[in-house]
């Protein structure tokens, strides 16, 4: 594997003591890149760029685990349950996964990742529990060496999030195969009240899988990946040369500070998954003022202002811009401190696309609350003035779009029929969504994107991959899963690693059975 060391590194800026995972221990056990051989030339079979959990689930699969129909199971779904009949004495990775999604329903639009929900949780979308009929193996010998790169520890962005606040998705939606999330919860808490968890559980759940899995020796934490290339290694083999720097520890300082260091690296890989998630680069308005201080773009930046003090019930209004639920998140914990919030978005409430229109009320409370006020505390109504409100303090701007924001801390907001509204506020939040860092791609990967030359969006654009393989359609020899194929839940993007791991495994197959025929003069033959 050639890791080509491409310079001295640059020194970083001390880190403070107590950033745990960044600092040096005396038996620190060395990362992926370190164990290479840097002058080796091999080329890896597999690198994943992002080690969240489309990135662990793959990692887990092409380490050998290897899912197989129990013979005493069975699938609710009598038709696709037929069809595990056929052929159960070959692993689910073996078998025609089109012919097996073939009249399987579910949420998502990937066939896929509905056939594995279906398989991994059957018949969850109504809230019953049947045992899956998968049984899992590990079979090294089925194993195709990887590497896998993310920025820090494994989890990916779920790191990053908020800590107190509980997850959309049920816990079981959330697990990967293999280790009951359920199971880990109550090692943790005496008493699991809720089928939800927080973020910061979810995210020491993944990095405890990839411990207890035995995958650290496929992941090289604390790299930034800069350019992605296509070229020919040795042997005039066509493959992807992928480079940026690795982020390593250096020794502690006498106040208790890290010194770290940042080191080139490149690495040929015959086959690149894209698995970044796309929580990197947060959506913009495009407006006058946007960039003003007042006006933020991240949850994480309330989250210090209300850590320095700065809002109470005698602030001036938050302005919350947005309708999904990092939007409601943020309503929720400035209304915690009791201090006022101006709500504003493009959606009428009753719009059956909104978010809050399509989340079953009983097991969302806080989330059907922040709907009832922003259908009863509507500007413009009688009851948003009424001093025996519900919601004092709340006020929200449905069908309302940003105008500008002004330097003296004042917003206009326009309606759809074009009434302007100026409002005072302390702070701005603009909670619209988040778009991928694919800027170690050619023009950041539009070309990839079902709209050529267009963004990449989980929503409106993404990845435009074959439903069956995940292969990019415009690239060969790269694939794309999770929230950049249009997979926002957890539940879903463990089909796409089902479908790549499927289809490189066959296409290794392929490769090993064509090096085994040889040319002669009576056509083609097995070699010996």
């Amino acid at each position: 594997m050639r890791i080509c060391k491409a310079g001295d590194g640059n020194r970083s800026i001390r880190r403070p003591k107590g950033c745990e995972s960044e600092r040096r221990t005396p038996q620190r056990r060395k990362s992926n890149m370190e164990n290479q051989d840097r002058d080796s030339g091999d080329v890896i079979p597999v690198v994943i760029i992002g080690n969240g959990p489309s990135g662990i689930c793959l990692s887990y699969l092409l380490s050998g685990h290897t899912p197989y129909v129990s013979p005493d199971a069975s699938h609710p779904n009598p038709l696709l349950q037929s069809k595990l009949k056929e052929q159960s004495h070959l692993s689910v990775l073996e078998q025609d996964l089109e012919y097996l999604c073939e009249g399987v329903e579910g949420r998502s639009s990937n066939p896929v990742a509905v056939l594995f929900d279906s398989l991994l949780l059957p018949d969850s979308d109504f809230g019953l529990e049947h045992s899956s009929p998968l049984s899992w193996r590990y079979e090294p010998e089925r194993g195709i060496s990887h590497l896998v790169l993310g920025r820090g520890p494994p989890g990916g962005a779920w790191h990053a999030m908020e800590g107190s606040m509980l997850t959309l998705s049920l816990a079981n939606w959330m697990e990967l195969p293999g280790l009951k999330l359920k199971d880990w919860l109550r090692e943790k808490r005496r008493n699991v009240r809720n089928d939800r968890a927080t973020p910061a559980e979810i995210a020491s759940y993944y990095q405890h899988y990839v411990s207890q899995k035995s995958l650290e020796q496929n992941f090289a934490c604390g790299t930034t990946v800069t350019e992605v290339t296509r070229v020919h290694g040795d042997g005039a083999e066509l493959c992807w040369r992928v480079t940026g720097v690795q982020r390593r520890e250096g020794e502690e300082l006498g106040d208790g500070s890290t010194v770290s260091e940042e080191i080139p690296f490149s690495v040929l890989a015959r086959n690149v998954v894209l698995a970044t998630g796309t929580h990197d680069i947060p959506a913009r308005l495009g407006v006058e003022g946007e960039s003003l201080p007042y006006v933020c773009h991240s949850f994480w930046e309330l989250e210090a202002a209300i850590s320095r003090g700065e809002l109470d019930q005698s602030s001036e209004p938050v302005l919350v811009v947005g309708a999904g639920l990092t939007a409601a998140d943020a309503v929720l914990a400035t209304r915690h401190l009791s201090a006022p919030v101006y709500h504003a978005f493009r959606r009428s409430v009753t719009d059956p696309a909104l978010i809050f229109n399509q989340l079953p009320k009983l097991l969302y409370p806080e989330y059907h609350k922040v709907h009832q006020m922003m259908t009863q505390q509507q500007h413009g109504s009688p009851s948003s003035t009424s001093p025996s409100s519900s919601y004092p303090n709340y006020l929200s701007f449905p069908k309302h779009r940003v105008l500008k924001f002004l330097p003296n801390q004042k917003c206009v907001l326009e309606s759809d029929s074009g009434q302007k509204t100026v409002i005072q506020v302390s702070k701005a939040l603009v909670l619209i969504g988040s778009h991928p860092n694919l800027s170690f791609l050619p023009d950041h990967g539009r070309s990839l994107g079902v709209s050529a030359n267009e963004a990449i969006s989980c929503r409106r654009n993404p990845i435009d991959v074959d439903p069956f393989t995940n292969r990019v359609q415009e690239a060969p020899g790269m694939y794309a899963m999770g929230p950049l194929v249009g997979e926002n839940f957890v539940r879903f993007l463990k089909g796409g690693a089902l479908a790549i791991v499927s289809d490189l495994l066959k296409r290794q197959k392929l490769r090993v059975e064509d090096d085994a025929w040889v040319a002669g003069e009576n056509g083609w033959s097995l070699k010996g």
